[in-house]
């Protein structure tokens, strides 16, 4: 999922420097994934890769994706991108067959940029962004529809990132007036919500290990940031100094086992990309085989094996995955898209197939949805 810090760019300039949400082109076509050369790709990373869309309006755009199974995933984002002011949040589901968006109830204000979605079962779904009477959205619902959630200890000008949920306990994170901001609730009311306030900073991916176990990631500016969520609190966590680095997404296999990835600005304007782990003791940094690429997402089997979704500005009209099987980084990617951008933003793994969503943005600046689905389609 994607994270930008607001002090370099409001949610609007998020759009204009492209890199709100994902989306590949509508028209759904069959082609095969491909490891970058020199790497040699296993028979299970190398199954083909299927190019489709969720169909959303014009100038839609795809944020986050959160799968349950291959017949069961969310994602959120919006239509409309290019207006601020009239964007359309969008909460879409697919069901093995189809994508079909739904509704929230009761709310005549409506949603703006949805950042981030959780599914902690199938009747209870979340998800976060930006409303357009000037509050952060909080949404909670299924199938047949959503809510938006009343939450006085939200107030104008906190700006949500991301969302995750298990069986009783939903953490929202983001920022307010500058700083780290976390909102947490456990059932059966959702009414009672603890905050805290951080250091310097803004966090833009949160993932739980339990009631009382996650992480949370971001930066403070200038250089990557970490959060680590125990029974007696947030507690800021040592990580290696990374000047102009930033964190965007995080995935907890287990305590002794979690995925931080982001990415490093360099001078001359270009991108490094950036992945931290966790092994039970301290954050490491991890070699990669490429040198320039915007990572956005990751995702993992909860066996070992990762998948994290972005962008490679060297082959910008191609979906790009790197992954993980347990012993080695590889780049894998899908089949190119003539005259266009295509950035995945985000990225779940479901039984044997790892889906992405995003967007593409062709020369006259208009975006699409697209979910890539890497692996077994599903059925």
């Amino acid at each position: 999922m994607t994270r930008r810090h607001r002090r370099r760019a409001a949610p609007l300039g998020v759009l204009l420097a492209g890199l709100v949400a994902g989306s590949l082109l509508c028209a759904t076509s069959v082609a095969h994934a491909h490891a970058e050369p020199g790497s040699p790709e296993s028979d299970k990373q190398a199954a083909r890769s299927r190019t489709s869309s969720a169909k959303l309006q014009a100038d839609g755009s795809l944020s986050d994706v959160a799968g349950l199974s291959e017949k069961d995933v969310w994602a959120v984002g919006q239509q409309d991108v290019w207006d601020f002011w009239q964007n359309q949040g969008v909460i879409t589901h697919w069901n093995g067959t189809a994508w079909t968006e739904v509704d929230v109830r009761n709310d005549t204000t409506g949603a703006g940029h949805l950042r981030s979605v959780a599914a902690a079962g199938k009747n209870d779904v979340w998800a976060v962004g930006d409303g357009h009477d000037g509050l952060p959205y909080v949404a909670r619902g299924n199938r047949d529809g959503f809510d938006r959630l009343t939450m006085p200890q939200l107030r104008a000008g906190d700006w949500l990132g991301a969302v995750a949920a298990t069986s009783g306990r939903v953490v929202l994170v983001g920022s307010r007036d500058g700083r780290t901001f976390a909102a947490a609730a456990g059932g059966p009311s959702w009414t009672t919500w603890d905050t805290v306030q951080g250091p310097v900073g803004a966090l833009y991916g949160v993932a739980l290990a339990g009631k009382s176990e996650g992480w949370a990631v971001g930066d403070s500016g200038s250089r990557p940031l970490i959060m680590r969520l125990t029974s007696s609190g947030w507690k800021l966590s040592h990580v290696p100094v990374v000047k102009g680095g930033f964190l965007r997404d995080v995935y907890v296999q287990s305590r002794k086992r979690a995925l931080a990835v982001g990415g490093v600005y360099q001078r001359s304007g270009k991108i490094m990309p950036l992945v931290l782990t966790w092994d039970g003791e301290s954050w490491t940094r991890e070699k990669l085989p490429i040198r320039q690429a915007e990572l956005y997402g990751v995702t993992g089997d909860g066996d070992g094996a990762f998948w994290v979704s972005g962008f490679d500005p060297q082959r910008p009209g191609t979906a790009f995955l790197l992954t993980y099987t347990g012993s080695k980084w590889k780049v894998v990617y899908g089949d190119s898209v003539p005259d266009r951008t295509v950035r995945l933003q985000a990225v779940t793994r479901v039984g044997e197939t790892t889906m992405a969503v995003g967007h593409t943005l062709d020369a006259s600046d208009r975006y699409r949805d697209v979910i890539e689905t890497f692996g077994s389609p599903a059925k």
